[in-house]
């Protein structure tokens, strides 16, 4: 882990020693990658939920059943 620290605050320097605009550029460019990454992960998700619909592998019910499955 402290490994990852290091390297986390050598990436720091580097973002520090950029001119404020530069900052501003690699900010929004990490945002967009992020946001990016996350949609990726919602595709897989859905994905999958369709595919496990698809096959059955999904339960019906209401709350009350899930919290009366959630107490065996």
């Amino acid at each position: 882990m402290a490994e990852n620290i290091s390297t986390l605050q050598q990436a720091i320097d580097v973002v520090e020693a950029l001119e404020p605009e530069e900052q501003a550029i690699l900010l929004d460019i990490i945002t967009k990658r992020l946001s990016q990454q996350r949609r990726h992960e919602l595709i897989v998700d859905v994905k999958q939920a369709r595919d496990d619909y698809q096959k059955g592998n999904v339960k019906h019910g209401s709350v009350a059943d899930l919290m009366a499955e959630l107490d065996e």
